[in-house]
């Protein structure tokens, strides 16, 4: 159980796509990203509380077992890799294109990630909620869905406890240890 608090604080992570290309633009990527999200929390360790991903960009909050950069690595490295992978295998090449990148220290030669992706730490439960409600309603700022609940690639449904039977992925909101009693979104 982890109590979100100054000494065990949450990340909210945000990760852009190389020059704003919306590269989960379909429903198939997104579904890999999704499985990659979950590859990479067992990977890793850590828990995703809530999520949503965007054309362009997600959006997630983890807990704060590993140091953030740690995190940011497993969940960067892991999409990248079957997002890429996937492109190369089904010859999307217009694609990977956009993706090249002049080679790097260690010669990879496509980059799905803006490196300047963020963590920040949340301290408070009141915050937490914040953040989550923001994330639950990025599709409705963006003028995809006009409830949030509508939207497949996030943790909404699973916050108001209306999950569908296939989740693109399920989150570990049970693993919070809620100091008021458990807290829903707005």
């Amino acid at each position: 159980m982890h109590t979100i608090s100054r000494d065990t604080p949450a990340l909210y992570i945000t990760a852009v796509a190389k020059d704003r290309i919306p590269v989960f633009r379909t429903d198939q990527i997104k579904a890999i990203a999704c499985s990659a999200f979950d590859e990479a929390r067992k990977s890793g360790g850590f828990a995703i509380y809530a999520y949503v991903l965007m054309s362009d960009h997600f959006h997630a909050i983890t807990d704060s077992m590993l140091k953030p950069s740690k995190v940011i690595q497993y969940i960067n490295g892991i999409i990248s890799r079957r997002v890429i992978d996937h492109l190369k295998e089904h010859g999307h090449n217009a694609s990977l294109q956009k993706l090249r990148r002049e080679s790097g220290a260690r010669g990879h030669t496509y980059s799905l990630w803006d490196h300047h992706s963020n963590a920040f730490p949340i301290f408070s439960e009141d915050i937490l909620i914040q953040k989550v409600n923001y994330i639950h309603h990025n599709p409705v700022g963006a003028g995809l869905v006009e409830r949030a609940e509508d939207y497949r690639w996030s943790s909404v449904r699973i916050w108001k406890r209306r999950a569908l039977e296939n989740e693109p992925l399920t989150v570990d909101i049970d693993r919070i240890n809620w100091r008021r009693g458990v807290a829903s979104s707005k």
